[in-house]
């Protein structure tokens, strides 16, 4: 099977670089450019650091491009047993670099974007069938795509600095990066929730909903991780029972959203935004509930049209395996930026990034403005001259 895989790879980029990527680390990086994903080497593991924390690790064209080398590199290597991800200083990854991508598309560089995209979805795909057993230590920020480059993992630990969170509608996007897909399998209707919403969460409610598999106290993160270090496997059970041994138990606050989950279905059910809108609205007047209220105001707070998008696209993902999400997903983000049904990605980030007067100015302003055509837009084919994204379904499936 192996030798299959191998054959598909670039053997001879391979062969030039191995003895670097192994033995990269903290203290030796080859250029600055490498200095965005760190490496560290244990006797049957291998650790990718994403390291620009003055950024909170924002991912870039050549972090994703990096980081599908290395694992590509490791699955073949068969002393390497699993591999761990985490991050540099308070964030484990907030996203992707969405200012740059502001700044290509005001410079009407859109191959530079879509070569963003294309090398971010492949190495999520990657990650989503690895032969090898993947540990994301999510100690801090985890969000949009950083969400998406440790979910499709086999374990995600998290800590009491956990934030995650899928705010793509907040800065008129939609949630992309496979978060279709796992947005769209948890209980009930919270995936819509927090797709419309972009609310945040702890630890303790990735835990409690399955978006983390472990949980540990920040202070003890350092056990664990030297712990993990130790392992020599490749038997997801062993490094399973490391996590259980060292980690904790922990459950959500009483003011977690987690607790009102019947109330979150029996408004996210709808099949419209506006239905959705006008059950909490209800729902606010019957019983004065602040939760209601607070809801309401962050839905009338973001993009109408990224609303009715992103509930058609948790809506889609439901069906759908993972490579399906991420090939809806990338059309759906090559339009979002062509600003050829409108132009709010790149307004959310101005007012939210750059001038941070968080007053963006929508175009449609309103859920009524919004039209199906504009919705379906988003979901149409891309043109003969720019094709859909490939991903190697085929030969990856033959594995998993």
């Amino acid at each position: 099977m192996q030798s299959i895989l191998r054959r598909y790879r670039n053997s001879l980029w391979r062969f030039n670089n191995k003895r670097s990527l192994c033995s990269l680390s903290i203290n030796g990086p080859v250029n600055d450019l490498d200095d965005q994903v760190l490496v560290e080497g244990k006797p049957a593991s291998r650790t990718a650091i994403l390291n620009r924390p003055a950024f909170l690790n924002a991912l870039n064209t050549y972090m994703g491009t990096r980081l599908n080398k290395l694992y590509s590199n490791w699955e073949d290597d068969p002393d390497i047993g699993f591999v761990i991800m985490k991050g540099s200083g308070r964030a484990f990854c907030a996203g992707g670099d969405i200012v740059t991508l502001y700044h290509l598309i005001n410079e009407g560089k859109l191959d530079a974007c879509k070569e963003f995209f294309r090398t971010l979805y492949r190495f999520i795909y990657l990650l989503g069938t690895y032969l090898k057993p993947h540990v994301a230590i999510l100690n801090g920020i985890t969000m949009g795509g950083g969400a998406g480059v440790s979910i499709p993992g086999t374990f995600r630990l998290a800590t009491g600095r956990t934030v995650f969170a899928t705010p793509e509608t907040l800065i008129g996007f939609h949630p992309d990066a496979g978060a279709s897909f796992y947005l769209s399998h948890l209980p009930g209707h919270l995936g819509e929730y927090l797709a419309l919403t972009g609310e945040k969460f702890d630890g303790a409610e990735m835990i409690a909903c399955g978006l983390a598999t472990h949980y540990v106290h920040t202070e003890r993160l350092p056990l664990i991780e030297e712990q993990l270090g130790k392992l020599v496997t490749d038997d997801p059970s062993v490094i399973e029972a490391t996590l259980e041994k060292y980690g904790e138990l922990c459950y959500p606050e009483r003011t977690s959203v987690l607790h009102r989950i019947e109330m979150v279905d029996r408004c996210f059910s709808h099949e419209t935004v506006e239905e959705i809108i006008e059950n909490l609205e209800s729902y606010r007047i019957e019983t004065n509930d602040a939760w209601c209220s607070s809801t309401l105001r962050r839905l009338k707070e973001v993009s109408p049209l990224s609303l009715k998008v992103s509930l058609r696209s948790i809506r889609e993902g439901r069906f759908q395996t993972l490579d399906q999400c991420l090939a809806r997903e990338y059309r759906m983000s090559l339009q979002g930026i062509s600003k050829k049904v409108s132009a709010d990605f790149c307004e959310g980030v101005r007012a939210r990034m750059l001038d941070k007067n968080h007053a963006p100015k929508w175009n449609p302003p309103t859920l009524e403005q919004v039209s199906e055509d504009m919705v379906d837009q988003y979901f149409s084919p891309l043109s003969v001259f720019e094709p859909d994204l490939e991903l190697p379904t085929k030969l990856r499936e033959a594995f998993n």
